[in-house]
């Protein structure tokens, strides 16, 4: 009897404790949303994969799209100067006049004469009757005489791209004539003051220029003498 009471008590407990189970209902899962997800995970600092490669592919696809292209050249050297080029195998003209040394010589080529000319030209003083010699090997090109410049003798180099031109002769050499050639260190002439030079101071009045294409032996881009001729400024 007792073991019956037992059994309908424990029947009875068990059919509170369902009902109070069906009452409440089973507990549901909460729903979270994407956004609420995203807000409750900490911030991590990523770029997307795409906005990291797209810029790569972009610029490999910009860079084969254009014609390949060769580097600028770089500027040639700069040629060799007029005055360098007038300059012959000896690498000095040779002064042309006698018992002078370069040291004695003086730049002029800058001096001004008169008011609307420079000198372009270098004087060598001497006393009258010194000899004159040929600076270079060249032709005679011309034996002028002229207001300026007195007894002249134009001689062109053997290239003929650079003439030689020396005034102010007392007088020629017997032998010298035009179109003879010249060799370095040959006799042309004499020191004077003929044309404009003054009496009282016999000089060598020696000028080079640069002919053009016409080899017009009057005319050309004048060059200073003074260094080649081993010419050194003085402090």
């Amino acid at each position: 009897m007792k073991g019956m009471f037992t059994f309908l008590i424990g029947m009875l407990v068990g059919v509170i404790g369902l009902y109070i189970y069906s009452s409440l209902g089973s507990p549901q899962p909460v729903a979270v949303s994407a956004s609420s997800a995203i807000a409750m995970t900490p911030t991590l600092a990523l770029v997307p994969i795409a906005a990291v490669r797209e810029p790569e592919l972009s610029a490999i696809e910009t860079a084969a799209s254009k014609p390949a292209t060769a580097p600028p050249l770089t500027p040639a050297a700069t040629a060799v100067t007029t005055s360098d080029a007038a300059v012959p195998v000896e690498n000095q003209l040779l002064i042309p006049v006698a018992g002078i040394h370069a040291g004695a010589l003086k730049d002029t080529f800058n001096d001004a004469r008169g008011s609307e000319r420079g000198h372009e030209a270098i004087d060598i003083l001497a006393p009258s009757g010194t000899q004159v010699f040929a600076v270079a090997d060249g032709k005679v090109t011309k034996l002028f005489t002229s207001k300026p410049g007195g007894l002249t003798v134009y001689q062109f180099d053997t290239s003929e791209k650079f003439a030689y031109y020396y005034a102010h002769l007392d007088r020629y050499a017997t032998d010298v004539k035009e179109g003879m050639t010249l060799k370095r260190g040959d006799l042309i002439g004499y020191v004077g003051s003929s044309g404009n030079a003054d009496p009282k101071t016999p000089h060598l009045h020696f000028a080079i220029f640069a002919l053009g294409p016409e080899k017009q032996w009057w005319e050309g881009t004048p060059i200073n003498p003074f260094p080649l001729l081993g010419g050194t400024k003085r402090p």
